[in-house]
């Protein structure tokens, strides 16, 4: 600084020189400065711009391949449920065409023992009374012939119509209980066939309601095989509430795998060794758990040879015969590690109690150790609990494959949204820097405001020069 302003015997005028220099030379750069700057912001704005453009295509075919796992997702749990109710509709079929003959035959019968009973119990009229003759006899006889005998025809008229007439209302009461006997015997038949078409109705309205929800399904079905938009966001709704809720259960799981882990550790360190160790970690508490998991891979395969889940579909595409095999061999292996566990909680309680047993020897309290009587309740509630368990650990195969389809499409939304957020970034960028350019190409000219300020006097100037020549030679 000193040898700078050192030039002239005064300070202030090598200074003033200097800046007169710097600005001289400023001003004749002034182009091409401006022009690099223009260059390096254009670069780098289309440059991000590029970039954004490049993440934009990318987030449209990760959006398309998405949307089609999702479909496919939607599509084969809808055929799934499809193929379930096509299957009771074809059992309530089965069951009710195997059935048909024996009630078409059923129903005939009823039908016969009906008429036959109906035909039987017609009130037949009773033939007239034979008294009626024997009137029209009296009658035609002549008054002088029979004028003697008609006071002893008419007593035997008289007798002979009571003795009918009770003869009538006996035949007539027997033959009213036996009409009503058999309206008695008919009411069976009648209940019978009631019940017979009551069943056959709640068949037919179980085979309409389950047509009207196939109806529904296949209309849904139909917008995903179309791609229909409104199937996409259902689907994706559906997608991230399974999602969450399949990760619930799994949390839940996990509290039971560690609730089960604390019941063998410490008997397990007794089996292989408490102070052993495999790397950082000790030896039994690897072993217990590699038994939970296990257990879980058990249950698992159970799930897949039932054919509740499909996560394996090489289980699922197995022979029915080696699958039952399959399922029983699962449940064995299953049942026997439920079984050790369950030993190994009883050992558990065990060590517990002598733990207890020694500690209250040691201190000298030998009443302490009555207790131990009652201590059969804890130590049935945690075999139990070591028994219980690894079944209910089989159940996690259902939540943790609505945990994987799921994580899927909510693995696809995120990276949907982060690619978004990154081309919003990357064009932003590419502003900035553009305007940024501009800036610095003001931020330059700051500096030389007065040789700029001349300048535009000089074009000034000679532009009200030239625009005075122009009206001279126009008045010429």
């Amino acid at each position: 600084m000193s040898f700078m302003l050192g030039i002239t015997p005064w300070p202030a005028v090598s200074a003033l020189l200097w800046i007169i220099l710097i600005n001289a030379a400023l001003y004749l750069i002034r182009n091409t400065v401006h022009k690099a700057i223009q260059a390096a912001a254009q670069g780098l704005h289309r440059s991000f711009r590029m970039a954004s453009r490049a993440v934009s295509r990318s987030e449209t075919n990760l959006a398309a391949r998405n949307r089609d796992v999702l479909l496919a997702a939607g599509r084969e749990a809808k055929e799934r449920i499809i193929e379930r109710e096509f299957d009771r509709i074809n059992e309530t079929v089965r069951k009710d065409l195997a059935n048909y003959s024996a009630l078409h035959r059923s129903l005939s019968e009823s039908i016969g023992r009906i008429e036959k009973d109906h035909q039987e119990a017609v009130d037949v009229p009773p033939d007239p009374p034979g008294w009626v003759k024997a009137v029209e006899a009296v009658a035609d006889m002549d008054a002088k012939d029979g004028r003697a005998h008609i006071g002893s025809i008419l007593g035997d008229i008289h007798k002979s119509l009571i003795r009918a007439h009770k003869e009538a209302m006996a035949a007539y009461h027997a033959a009213s209980a036996k009409r009503h006997k058999l309206l008695r015997h008919m009411r069976p038949d009648w209940r019978k066939i009631q019940q017979t078409l009551t069943a056959v109705g709640k068949n037919v309205d179980s085979l309409l309601s389950r047509s009207v929800t196939i109806d529904r399904h296949m209309q849904e079905y139909e917008d995903m095989v179309h791609g229909h938009n409104r199937a996409t966001s259902v689907l994706s709704s559906s997608s991230l509430v399974n999602f969450f809720v399949s990760a619930f259960v799994l949390c839940i799981a996990i509290g039971g795998a560690t609730i089960n882990f604390s019941l063998i550790a410490r008997p397990m360190a007794e089996m292989v060794g408490g102070t052993s160790l495999i790397g950082d970690f000790r030896t039994a508490d690897i072993a217990a758990l590699v038994i939970i998991l296990v257990e879980i891979s058990m249950g698992l395969f159970l799930m897949e040879s039932l054919r509740i889940t499909r996560l394996f579909p090489v289980i699922g595409a197995l022979p029915d015969k080696t699958r039952v095999r399959m399922i029983y061999i699962t449940f064995m292996i299953l049942f026997l590690l439920a079984s050790v566990e369950a030993g190994l909680a009883y050992m558990r309680e065990v060590l517990l109690h002598d733990e207890l047993a020694t500690s209250a020897l040691l201190r000298g309290d030998a009443g302490a150790t009555a207790t131990s009587e009652y201590m059969w309740i804890t130590t049935a509630a945690q075999m139990g609990m070591g028994f219980i368990l690894p079944f209910a650990l089989t159940f996690v195969a259902i939540p943790l494959e609505t945990f994987v389809h799921s994580l899927r499409t909510v693995i696809g939304l995120l990276a949907i949204s982060f690619m978004r957020a990154l081309s919003l970034a990357l064009r932003l960028l590419g502003n900035i820097f553009l305007y940024l350019g501009v800036l610095l190409k003001q931020v330059y000219d700051l500096p030389l405001f007065v040789p700029l300020w001349i300048e535009e006097r000089m074009a000034k100037a000679e532009a009200r020069s030239a625009s005075d020549h122009g009206l001279k030679g126009a008045r010429l």
